[in-house]
């Protein structure tokens, strides 16, 4: 497993390499995870609709190729992109979504916060709050996109949309939750989690 650590970076650029290492790896090629931060911006799933932007601004929207719908990235948020091969970890798209949850749902847990999962909508969640979202691709047997867990960061940006699709859905970060997590803290954290979520299940005999 490669672990990279991008900085911050912007998002379309970052999206067309995720689709050319998807495009060009091979059943050889080692997953990958990328730990970073975007610059403001608002992306759209590919069955997205529009009206969940609820006005305009000068943050960009983009639209993307991942899974549900309209959703804000930003400064202070953790965004870690999954590049695995599912079927060799033998997983399934709701298997790695449940991963991806959990994994959040133990950091918080960590540091004292009570989240959940819900059925019926991707995410984690503090009491009615979301406090991570995600989003998969699956090409040629691997996904892509991944998870972002709002730590510190600006939540602003949220108001002008109906969050995931969910009008009047609050978000929330953890430090309003009072935690306080450097974002390189927060990156190990979370990476390390996730590397031993994926480490179990690619263990596990289909």
């Amino acid at each position: 497993m490669q672990i990279r650590d991008l900085g911050k970076v912007n998002y379309s650029s970052t999206l067309q390499e995720m689709r050319d290492f998807t495009d060009q790896r091979q059943p050889e090629t080692e997953d990958e995870l990328w730990l970073l931060e975007h610059y403001p911006v608002f992306t759209q799933g590919h069955n997205g609709q529009p009206e969940h932007l609820l006005t305009s601004s000068d943050i960009p929207l983009v639209q993307s190729d991942r899974g549900g719908q309209i959703t804000y990235h930003g400064p202070g948020q953790l965004v870690i992109y999954t590049l695995l091969d599912l079927k060799r970890m033998h997983s399934g798209v709701r298997q790695m979504v449940t991963l991806l949850e959990n994994s959040v749902i133990r950091l918080l847990d960590n540091h004292g916060i009570q989240a959940h999962a819900r059925k019926d909508a991707p995410g984690v969640y503090v009491d009615d709050a979301k406090i991570a979202a995600l989003g998969l691709r699956v090409r040629r047997g691997a996904c892509y996109h991944g998870i972002s867990l709002n730590v510190d960061m600006d939540l602003t940006p949220f108001d002008l949309i109906n969050p995931c699709g969910y009008a009047g859905m609050p978000v929330i970060d953890m430090k309003s939750l009072g935690v306080s997590l450097t974002m390189p803290q927060a990156k190990q954290q979370l990476s390390s989690l996730l590397v031993s979520a994926i480490n179990q299940q690619a263990s596990i005999k289909p």
